[in-house]
Order: C-alpha cells, then structure tokens, then sequence
C-alpha cells in the first residue's frame, strides 16, 4: 500500500502536535510545517507575544491551535503540557520539543549557575517533556513520535566558549539514543534533528552583506559542502519525515540538517 502510493507515508493530517519553544527559530518552523501538513497543533512558549503571532499564522494556515504560555521548565509544566493537548484533542501524537538556550563564554569567565542554566533549559527539560508525552503515548498504545532538537555541536566543539552548548547537546543525542532504545517496543519513536547555522532573527546578521558577516560566513563555508547557510526550509523536510509514518522504523537516530559540515 505504501509503496503504491508513497506520498501518503508522510500524511500527518489531524494528528496532534505539541511544541515547546515554539516562538524560537527551529520552533516557528515546526509550527509552520505541521500546520501546514494539517495538524492540529498546541503550542507552548514563554514569550506571550511572539506565541500569539505565530499561532495567528497558522491558524491562518488552516489549523487548529492551542496556546499555552508557558515554558517546560519543570515535572509540573511539562505534564501540563502534555495533558492539555490530551484535553484539547483528544490525543498526543507528535512531540516537537524546540525549547532551549545557549549562554557563550570561556571556561574561565562562564559562571556555573550559567553552565547549569543551559544544561537545565536543554537536557532536563526535553528529558522532562519526553518523559510526560511517552505516559500519554503509552497509555494510548498506537505509538507516537518524539522529535528532540540536538545541533552539530552536539557532535563537534568550537572555540568561542560552547562548554555548556555542547554538552547540553551532547547529552541531547545521548537521551535521544537511550530513548530511542527504551521506547523501541512500544511504537514510539525518538529522533533528534541537529542543525548547523540557519537564518533566523539570532543569525540574520551572518547573511548580510556586511564586511564583517562576509568574513564570518566565508570561514565558516569552508567546512560546509553545499556551500551555503541553512535556510529554515531545510529543517521542514526533515521534521515531516520524523513526524510521520515514513519514519516509522527509524529510531534513536540524530539526523544532522547541516549542508555536509559534519561529515567533513
């Protein structure tokens, strides 16, 4: 059936998709794709505002939406979270969790509470919020689909002060491993998306065509094959294939949307 008719392995139309951090750059293109792709969405963010709008888009777009103003910043939020896509919908299938910070020092200068801030915002709570869909998944026993946002830095270093990025992504790969292991019999599956550079509002100075940017952007094309930056629709295709059944027997996997620079 499938291999008749291979497009509709990537049919997601009237699942139900949780995101945190969904007013962040990889956040914003989850919720475009999947409301694009016929979701129904609840969306979760800190900043009010920008939750607003986003969600606006695509309620524009033809989705559903449920916003939640809160961040996946504990046990408690975490399974608010995913109780209210329960309530809301009536179920909980997709889980995109796209919250996250990074702080950038040298070791030296890096305070540790700062180091434990991001270890916090990246690790703990996509260990949290995958630890409140998989209840809900499991209870409902048809399987789901836990997309976890790692980085290339996950799996390479820099020198600008990433000690605690790294790490955090490091640890997000591991998670996304063992996960993928644990939840193997069960039908969920957990993959992590690991990106490079792509345009953003953080990084929308490294397209422009200042001397400065120009410089940056040609050391770091260097190590990047397709020699460009990443643009945000680079991460849709891939987010729609862990979301949907076309991913089924992938799991525990880190795919790196990152133009080749980490296989160089």
């Amino acid at each position: 059936m499938s291999l008749s008719d291979p497009l509709s392995m990537f049919d997601v139309r009237g699942k139900v998709a949780l995101i945190t951090g969904a007013s962040g750059a990889f956040g914003m293109v989850a919720a475009r794709t999947l409301a694009g792709a016929g979701c129904k969405l609840v969306l979760a963010a800190g900043n009010a505002a920008a939750l607003t709008e986003i969600a606006a888009e695509c309620r524009a777009n033809g989705a559903e939406v449920v916003e939640a103003n809160a961040r996946p910043d504990s046990e408690a939020a975490c399974a608010t979270l995913a109780d209210k896509a329960v309530e809301s919908f009536g179920a909980l299938d997709i889980l995109v969790v796209a919250s996250g910070m990074n702080k950038v020092a040298k070791i030296e200068d890096m305070e540790p509470q700062a180091f434990a801030s991001v270890m916090d915002a990246n690790v703990t709570q996509s260990w949290l919020m995958a630890r409140a869909a998989t209840k809900h998944m499991k209870a409902r026993g048809v399987g789901g689909k836990i997309v976890l946002v790692s980085s290339a830095r996950g799996l390479l270093g820099h020198p600008a002060g990433y000690t605690a990025y790294c790490a955090s992504k490091a640890a997000v790969d591991g998670i996304t491993k063992a996960l993928g292991c644990e939840l193997g019999p069960t039908g969920i599956t957990v993959n992590a998306i690991a990106p490079t550079v792509f345009r953003s509002p953080l990084t929308a100075w490294m397209f422009e065509d200042t001397e400065n940017a120009k410089a940056v952007r040609q050391g770091f094309l260097q190590r990047v094959p397709k020699g460009r930056l990443g643009e945000p629709e680079d991460l849709a295709g891939p987010l729609l294939f862990l979301a949907s059944r076309a991913s089924d027997f992938y799991t525990g996997h880190i795919l790196y949307a990152d133009g080749g620079y980490t296989a160089g």
